[in-house]
């Protein structure tokens, strides 16, 4: 099989071979790493490259294997992570040049589970500056959508799509507030997650979005996906926030067929004006299939959806501005990227009666959200109304409610009311946009703690369309790389 061959593979078929001995993690390990070396100057997927570390671990992989110590599917794969979480071996750096050797003597706890699970960590992810939405500068250049090199992976949590899309590593880690993993993950054809708030260990990184940021994978099926939330799942004391309740074999809920299930589509969503017609057909197509599935669907509403958007913002942008405020927006302020440092000084100037507004406002939101889920026992949405932007984006001049409104709040929608009622949501590939040929994305959402319930759906999705298994070709034309 050659290199390429090797990395269109989904993680689960490396792992079969590497668990049969037909594959030796040494032999993935370097494929991806030449692949890094080749793709990474034009996609900028990777802030850094951790090729020494991932040779020894992959050796001692192949090792342990030989032996019959098989830890499991993740033995001997290999991942990336979002520069945003902690690991011993490379610098975190936010994306910000000033961070560039910011060693920290841990790892994060998403970083430990996956190395205790044999998984070969090959370095960190690019991301918009502090993980943050609205960057318009790249200090390690600014990431590409492999699919077509003029637009974006989207979303802060680019890097890690743009890695797993292209074949630069089996699987990756990112981090969620709003939409950062679910949107860049429909922009590049993968499977992304955002799991429930408390669900996966936020200890060991730069969080700073305490009532939102969430950790999740992505994969290119959704079987990868169950397997990574399998490892990274599970309580953690060292976070505050971590919840003590069961972890399940969430693989065991991908039966294929979906009798019984009553799925809500929310309409306001799904016939919104925001909607590219190509999006909403595909959407509409994939309603479809679930209900061909044997799925009962009804039509549901969400008449706060739209609310969702400014009242995160009101409170993640004041949870974030809080702490960077005094660890670096004082002292180096013009240092930080223009798009960035404006969102934030406005964050830190909101006055303390507006966010304790905003923070019951979200509860109200959340309540609604989650009184759906008394009727139906998923719900779905499009992912994102458009497909994935132009790259060397520029800040828009946003002087009217209604600016906002168009700018700001009908991209986010979809994905900020299930962010807001910390909820599990999934993202999965539903077809190609009609003149660019870009992904598109649909997204599943269900109760708390119910990640087996969109695994399942998603699933039985994909049994019976051919959209995950499309792959981008990365011999790009060279009038497209330049």
């Amino acid at each position: 099989m050659d290199d390429d061959a090797l990395a269109a593979l989904t993680l689960g078929e490396q792992s079969a071979l590497i668990r049969d001995r037909l594959l030796s993690p040494v032999e993935l390990t370097a494929t991806h790493l030449a692949r890094i070396e080749a793709l990474n100057p034009t996609l900028n997927a990777y802030i850094t490259v951790t090729a020494e570390h991932a040779v020894a671990a992959a050796q001692t992989a192949a090792d342990e294997i030989a032996q019959g110590l098989y830890r499991g599917p993740l033995h001997g794969v290999t991942y990336g992570v979002k520069d945003q979480l902690f690991t011993k071996v490379a610098p975190t750096t936010l994306a910000w040049h000033v961070l560039r050797d910011n060693h920290v003597p841990t790892d994060a706890a998403a970083v430990e589970r996956m190395d205790d699970a044999g998984a070969i960590l090959l370095g960190k992810h690019n991301l918009d500056q502090f993980g943050k939405g609205g960057a318009t500068s790249w200090d390690f250049g600014e990431p590409k959508n492999p699919w077509n090199l003029r637009h974006s992976p989207t979303g802060s949590s680019q890097g890690s799509a743009s890695a797993v899309a292209a074949g630069l590593c089996s699987a990756a880690i990112g981090e969620d507030t709003g939409g950062s993993v679910r949107m860049p993950a429909a922009a590049c054809g993968l499977v992304g997650l955002r799991p429930t708030f408390g669900r996966v260990s936020r200890f060991g990184g730069y969080l700073f979005g305490w009532t939102a940021d969430t950790i999740g994978p992505f994969t290119r099926t959704v079987k990868d996906n169950a397997l990574l939330l399998e490892v990274l799942a599970g309580y953690d004391p060292r976070d505050p926030l971590s919840v003590n309740c069961p972890v399940p074999r969430y693989t065991e809920a991908l039966t294929g067929e979906l009798t019984g299930l009553r799925i809500g589509v929310v309409t306001n969503l799904a016939t919104s004006d925001a909607l590219r017609d190509d999006v909403k057909t595909q959407f509409d197509a994939a309603v479809d299939t679930l209900r061909s599935l044997g799925a009962t669907v009804v039509a549901v509403e969400l008449p706060s959806a739209a609310y969702a958007v400014p009242l995160l913002m009101l409170t993640s942008d004041v949870d974030v501005a809080t702490q960077l405020l005094r660890q670096y927006l004082r002292g180096q302020y013009n240092e930080v990227d223009y798009g960035v440092r404006t969102r934030l000084a406005a964050a830190a100037l909101m006055p303390a009666a507006a966010y304790a507004t905003a923070m019951q406002a979200r509860a109200v939101v959340r309540a609604e959200v989650l009184a759906q889920f008394h009727t139906v026992d998923c719900l779905v949405t499009p992912m994102t109304p458009q497909p994935a932007p132009t790259v060397g984006r520029k800040i828009e001049p946003l002087s009217s409610p209604e600016d906002f409104w168009g700018a700001v709040v009908k991209s986010r929608m979809f994905a900020y009311p299930f962010s807001l009622a910390n909820t599990p949501a999934l993202s999965v590939p539903n077809g190609l946009t009609d003149a660019e040929g870009l992904p598109i994305g649909f997204q599943i959402i269900a109760a708390p703690f119910r990640e087996d319930l969109v695994y399942r759906v998603g699933h039985a999705y994909e049994q019976v369309t051919e959209w995950h298994t499309r792959r981008p070709q990365t011999s790009w034309p060279k009038e497209v790389n330049e």
